[in-house]
């Protein structure tokens, strides 16, 4: 029997890498802040709505360094 290897849709792939880098940030900046996982989505949410930065990108600079995961978060 052969079966046929079926490739994702180039959207769908791209949706899904990039839930995947969102996923990882979170699980990255979650111990860093001593916070859940929910709490690490919203603030990267809110970084990226506060910045007009794709959530997406956000999650990239958190993962390769060029974000410092400190200061993202409510404003002093």
């Amino acid at each position: 029997m052969l079966v046929k290897h079926v490739q994702a849709p180039p959207t769908f792939q791209a949706t899904l890498d990039s839930r995947i880098v969102v996923e990882q940030a979170n699980g990255f900046l979650a111990p860093r802040r001593d916070i859940g996982v929910d709490e690490a989505f919203r603030l990267l949410r809110a970084h990226s709505r506060e910045h007009g930065v794709p959530l997406t990108d956000i999650a990239r600079q958190v993962l390769d360094g060029t974000t410092d995961p400190t200061l993202l978060g409510p404003r002093a």
